[in-house]
């Protein structure tokens, strides 16, 4: 399964969790829930990311070195 998919399944139950929690009065329920929305999305963009580089290489690597120039130019 893709990230862009596990990510998109692991927000939605995040959001299922937190309400549950909310209904319940359970603080910790709801915390969880955040937590898992927030992974969720992260792993969608990650997904995003990776989908671009295998669709432009040559960019990807363009925008990576330029961020590494700069990145360099910054701690120098």
């Amino acid at each position: 399964m893709s990230d862009r998919l596990q990510g998109t399944a692991r927000d939605l139950g995040g959001r299922v969790q937190e309400t549950v929690g909310n209904l319940a009065g359970d603080t910790k329920t709801q915390a969880e829930g955040m937590y898992n929305q927030a992974a969720g999305q992260a792993q969608q963009a990650m997904g995003q990311f990776g989908d671009m580089v295998k669709s432009q290489p040559v960019a990807s690597i363009a925008v990576a070195l330029g961020l590494g120039y700069i990145l360099g130019r910054l701690t120098a």
